[in-house]
């Protein structure tokens, strides 16, 4: 017998937003944080190209070194 082991949802919290690396869910994470309450401006789409991520209604997620 053997297992097949798959990770559903990842998320991380990085410099006080929220980011979603991995999302297989029905509904999306994001959605639900929304429906929650929670800014858009504070919830990272990581799975997607940091190009891309301008692109949604969702924060970009860059972190800038200083």
């Amino acid at each position: 017998m053997s297992y097949v082991y798959g990770t559903i949802i990842h998320v991380d919290i990085r410099d006080g937003k929220i980011w979603i690396q991995r999302d297989f869910t029905e509904e999306g994470v994001a959605s639900e944080l929304v429906d929650l309450g929670v800014p858009k401006t504070d919830i990272v789409l990581g799975f997607k190209p940091p190009y891309m991520r301008q692109f949604t209604d969702f924060a970009s997620g860059y972190i800038f070194v200083t």
